[in-house]
């Protein structure tokens, strides 16, 4: 691939044997041009963390100034989550087929511009829209640039220290919008769309300058029917999940949406095993170290989003606090997340992917357990609040590098967009599901008895925890078993 160029010299390693000599070339020196591609990949990722937490914080003052709704408001989230979830598979792939680096420069142009536009419209509807056009944009530049990353760095010690620096910008975006969300919303909530608009820029431009066109590109591209009816099919599954908890989930809309998007995607999966160049090679999804890593990032997702949700609502609708009280509040795990992921990339190369997202699973299983068992009505901060914090920021720490690592470990290039589409995929429409089921508990515990303590809240939490417990399970089972094979 023309980016392995950045980082080998000529008549170095070649496309066909990269991954064969993986080791060799991750001990090469990065030169600056490398750490400029990478630097271009980071700040990406960095906004994708800083706009969802931002806009998430500044919600309240949304509704206000424009007169929308709680039920509105739902959408200016599910709005980015719909074209996010929706398009990420068809953004990865798409990137595979025309070229990473198009695919990237054009989707962050969209992101820039859409990010403007939200800034500066009155109209509530119209700001719903330029969320559903962010997220589409996200879909395409979050697996592009994670493909960028795993085609460009080798397999092994080079891959795996450019995933740790990866994950410490998602984290740091993500714990920097929940305190400049805090602040920003007290000027004008107008200033958490507009601030993303010059990082895009410099990274668009940065990007232009620094990042090599692509020479060699996937085949196929010809499977039509099948780009339509997964993104058909992917579109309405998202749009049933995040509509699901208001309309009700037996109304015959919910339903008759369901039965389609099966329809789209059973459709999709019959067009896929039977055209010459399919859009996507299904047999990824037998490989079982992959399907692990997907469900672990459902796990890992859905459980610590769906939390989040759940305390942002107990500490500002229930206990008053502002937002920047709740934003510092819930802190810590994201820097402790910031701080640990520099360091995972040396203890991937220890240590191996399946043992720490066995540690990710169990720090994440034993966050919500603590929280469980202390939470009682009023859960004290420093006594339950903290302690889950900082063991769930542990679990994030440990788990997406390395999921993300084994997701992608072993994909041919020519599939590595498609690879990272699908364990984001995962991870958001999952996320997704996961968040619905939990506001529809929280919405039932709130017309019932107990309402205005935190008892309200506790189906959500206790449905966090088994997922979470799930995904322990899910891990434990292969190690056990190879454990079991080597002491015979």
């Amino acid at each position: 691939m023309a980016l392995t160029d950045i980082s080998t010299p000529p008549g170095g390693l070649t496309a066909g044997t990269r991954q064969q000599a993986g080791p060799a070339h991750g001990a090469q020196r990065w030169t600056p041009r490398l750490w400029g591609v990478l630097a271009v990949l980071c700040i990406v990722l960095f906004l994708d963390g800083l706009d969802v937490s931002m806009v998430g914080v500044a919600l309240p003052s949304i509704g206000a100034e424009l007169g929308l709704s709680t039920t509105a408001l739902q959408w200016i989230v599910n709005g980015y989550v719909l074209g996010y979830g929706g398009l990420l598979l068809l953004g990865g792939r798409t990137a595979d087929l025309l070229g990473r680096r198009r695919v990237f420069l054009i989707a962050l142009a969209v992101f820039a511009a859409a990010s403007l536009v939200g800034g500066l419209v009155d109209n509530g509807a119209l700001l719903i829209v330029t969320r559903f056009v962010k997220g589409l944009a996200a879909a395409f530049t979050a697996p592009t640039a994670m493909s960028i990353l795993t085609t460009t760095f080798a397999e092994g010690p080079a891959r795996n220290r450019a995933l740790s620096i990866f994950t410490v910008f998602g984290a740091s975006g993500y714990s920097s919008g929940l305190v400049l969300g805090g602040l920003l919303t007290s000027a004008g909530w107008r200033w958490t769309f507009l601030t993303p608009v010059p990082l895009a820029l410099g990274a668009l431009i940065a990007g232009l300058v620094l990042i090599p066109k692509d020479r060699q590109r996937a085949e196929g591209g010809h499977d039509l029917i099948g780009a339509a009816t997964l993104t058909a099919g992917m579109l309405l599954a998202v749009y049933t999940v995040v509509s699901a908890p208001e309309r009700g989930w037996l109304h015959p809309l919910t339903l008759g949406s369901v039965v389609l998007a099966a329809a789209l995607l059973t459709a999709f999966v019959v067009t896929e095993n039977r055209v010459a160049h399919p859009l996507i090679r299904l047999g990824i999804l037998r490989i079982g170290k992959v399907v692990r890593a997907n469900l672990s990032l459902v796990a890992l997702f859905g459980s610590y989003l769906s939390f989040q949700f759940v305390m942002t609502l107990y500490l500002q609708d229930v206990l008053g606090w502002s937002p920047l009280q709740m934003a510092l509040a819930l802190l810590p795990a994201g820097v402790l997340v910031a701080v640990g992921s520099p360091f995972m990339g040396r203890l991937i190369d220890r240590y191996g992917t399946a043992r720490l997202i066995l540690a990710s699973m169990l720090s994440l299983s034993l966050g919500y357990l603590w929280f469980v068992f202390t939470a009682g009505a009023t859960p004290d901060y420093v006594v339950t609040v903290l302690p889950t914090m900082l063991l769930l920021g542990g679990g994030f720490a440990f788990g997406f590098s390395s999921i993300m690592a084994q997701a992608t470990d072993g994909i041919d290039d020519s599939e590595q967009g498609l690879a990272s589409g699908l364990v984001q995929t995962s991870g958001q429409v999952g996320a997704a599901l996961v968040l619905a089921v939990v506001t529809a508990l929280v919405s039932a515990g709130a017309v019932g008895e107990g309402a205005g303590d935190f008892s309200q809240f506790d189906p959500g939490v206790n449905l966090v925890t088994w997922i979470a417990l799930a995904g322990l399970v899910l891990n434990v089972v292969p190690l056990a078993r190879r454990y079991r094979a080597l002491t015979r």
